[in-house]
Parts: C-alpha cells; sequence; structure tokens
C-alpha cells in the first residue's frame, strides 16, 4: 500500500462548497510532499476543471488550488464517460478519465481515502 491519499470529490459544485473546500485540503497536503496525493472528480464534480467556475459556490478557491494541484504533476482523474465532460470548454488542468474498476485500484493502493 502506498502512503498516499485519494480525495474523491462528488459533491455538485453549483449548490454549495464542499467540493471547493476540498480541492482546498487535497491541494494543502499536496504541497509539503509528504504523501502522494491524488484527486478524483465524479458527477457534477466535474465542472470544478471547467474554464468558467464563476457560477459555482467558492469559485475562487478553484483558481487559487486547482493550479497547486497542477503543480504534482499527476493529473486529476475524472469519471469516465461523465456527461458533465461535455460542458467543461477548456478544461484548466489535464485530466484522465477512469473506469470505477481503475478508481477501485487507485483507492486500494493508498492509505487513506477520503471523500467529499
Amino acid at each position: 500500500m502506498n502512503r498516499g491519499a485519494l480525495f474523491v470529490i462528488d459533491t455538485d459544485p453549483r449548490t454549495g462548497g464542499r467540493a471547493a473546500e476540498a480541492v482546498r485540503i487535497a491541494a494543502g497536503v499536496a504541497v509539503w510532499k509528504r504523501i502522494d496525493v491524488a484527486v478524483y472528480l465524479r458527477g457534477a464534480a466535474v465542472l470544478v476543471l471547467g474554464e468558467n467556475t464563476d457560477d459555482l459556490a467558492d469559485a475562487e478557491n478553484y483558481a487559487r488550488y486547482l493550479p497547486l494541484l497542477g503543480e504534482s504533476g499527476r493529473p486529476i482523474c475524472v469519471q469516465e464517460g461523465s456527461p458533465f465532460l461535455a460542458h467543461l470548454g477548456q478544461s484548466a488542468l489535464p485530466y484522465l478519465e477512469i473506469s470505477d474498476a481503475a478508481l477501485a485500484q487507485l483507492a486500494a493502493e493508498r492509505s487513506q481515502v477520503i471523500r467529499f
């Protein structure tokens, strides 16, 4: 098992600040580089990667903290085939679509899985 954390974010960022808080926490943990941080976005949470996040709750957190996650060199993982991917436009960060089986494998490789 890897000494790492997987942040699973599936909260709708249009209706509350929970997804923004999860991104902030993940970025804060990642910058210390003591553990490997992976982020997985599912459902409407995929929208945080869009080119226009102004309509999302706590939008300033995405502009501030998503770039820190991007500096880790690890792409953000997103739900394969999510219908919300069509609404992204130009993504703020590189992302990798993964299946549910790949998500299970990613979670199994981490010592912590945190869901928001």
